[in-house]
């Protein structure tokens, strides 16, 4: 059944720039297009048309003062500027219009699409992505989450089970992280249908075929709920 009907699918990703420090995360967008559309899905990428909280030197790791870009112009570096890998302006994602969304991690979650990089706790959300979050959710249509993702569907979503968190466990190989046999899988919220994976949210020597195949099980998922 899946496979009749996942290339029917249409998923919607939202992007936040290009850079794990201050926008989404190269391989994180990558293996989820990837995975998109080994798995048979049409889908469409979306960005905020509006300003990042600033331009991280990704040698030094510390923000440039003499740069400011754009989002969407960034995020356009992961498109082929045509057809439905044309960017797209985040205010125009209608949940009418699509069947799943999808958020990539990367530091662009806490400074551009929210202010928990600022606020902590306290933080707001960029108006378009607590509408699309609610939307989606009311919906009942799969939101599909990674890395630090998670903490925007937390803020303005009730009663959620997803991957965040830092909490040691002694008796793992995975290192530090509550769910630490999720790296190479997703945790499935099915009520709510939410699904997140950690990604490199996990702390202990990158092995990029782990967060390859974590964000692949999370699409997995989105698309199974998406067939129902």
């Amino acid at each position: 059944m899946l496979a009749s009907r996942a290339h029917l699918a249409k998923q919607a990703a939202v992007f936040s720039g290009c850079g794990w420090w201050d926008g989404t995360d190269i391989h994180e967008a990558a293996y989820t297009m990837y995975h998109l559309s080994r798995n048979g899905a049409r889908f469409q990428i979306f960005a905020p048309n509006q300003q990042q909280m600033h331009v991280m030197d990704h040698m030094r790791m510390q923000p440039s003062s003499s740069d400011n870009r754009n989002m969407m112009m960034e995020s356009a570096r992961f498109s082929h500027g045509q057809g439905m890998m044309q960017m797209n302006d985040l205010s125009k994602l209608d949940v009418n219009s699509f069947d799943a969304v999808i958020f990539p991690g990367g530091h662009g979650i806490v400074k551009n699409l929210s202010t928990f990089s600022k606020d902590g706790k306290d933080c707001k959300l960029n108006n378009d992505v607590e509408r699309i979050m609610k939307d989606f959710h009311r919906a009942r249509k799969p939101i599909g989450l990674s890395s630090m993702a998670p903490l925007l569907a937390c803020r303005v979503l009730p009663n959620l089970e997803v991957t965040m968190g830092y909490e040691r466990d002694e008796s793992s190989r995975w290192g530090r992280w509550p769910n630490t046999n999720m790296v190479q899988a997703a945790y499935v919220d099915e009520k709510n249908k939410v699904i997140s994976t950690p990604t490199f949210m996990w702390e202990t020597d990158y092995h990029y075929h782990y967060i390859f195949d974590g964000i692949g099980n999370m699409v997995k998922h989105v698309m199974r709920m998406t067939a129902k």
